[in-house]
């Protein structure tokens, strides 16, 4: 695809915002609407446009499939790893409130780190079924 200047460049410069937008929508995720899975998707979106422009093998030096597995696998155990925490804390699976010793403070910040770990999982399980479409045909 390098006949195609104009879309290398124009993606060259949309990529970056995109990605941007998707790290804006994580963060605000917990005040507004957004979050894990809606930045997951907005990520995972900008690497696969860099995948279609640019050809897969680009696409997998910047994001190598060992890395994305490991990636899915790490934003599954953060989502696990608070639900397991919130139980040792002395509550139910998921129950926010037993991650801190003031339960606002724990509804934050147990928020905070599953939408992140959706984020992750998201993103990249979306970028391994790309690769794996791609390598098929």
């Amino acid at each position: 695809m390098t006949e195609h200047l104009v879309l290398r460049v124009i993606s060259k410069l949309l990529i970056p915002p995109i990605l941007l937008f998707a790290l804006y929508v994580q963060m605000h995720g917990d005040y507004g609407p957004g979050g894990g899975f809606q930045a997951g998707v907005i990520f995972g979106a900008g690497l696969i446009l860099y995948g279609l422009v640019f050809g897969t093998e680009a696409m997998r030096a910047v994001a190598p499939p060992r890395l994305l597995v490991v990636l899915a696998c790490l934003g599954v155990l953060l989502y696990a790893g608070v639900g397991v925490a919130s139980m040792i804390g002395g509550g139910e699976f998921l129950e926010y409130g037993a991650l801190s010793a003031d339960a606002t403070h724990g509804n934050h910040v147990g928020i905070i780190i599953i939408e992140i770990g959706v984020g992750i999982a998201v993103a990249s399980v979306m970028t391994i079924i790309f690769t794996a479409l791609a390598e098929w045909r």
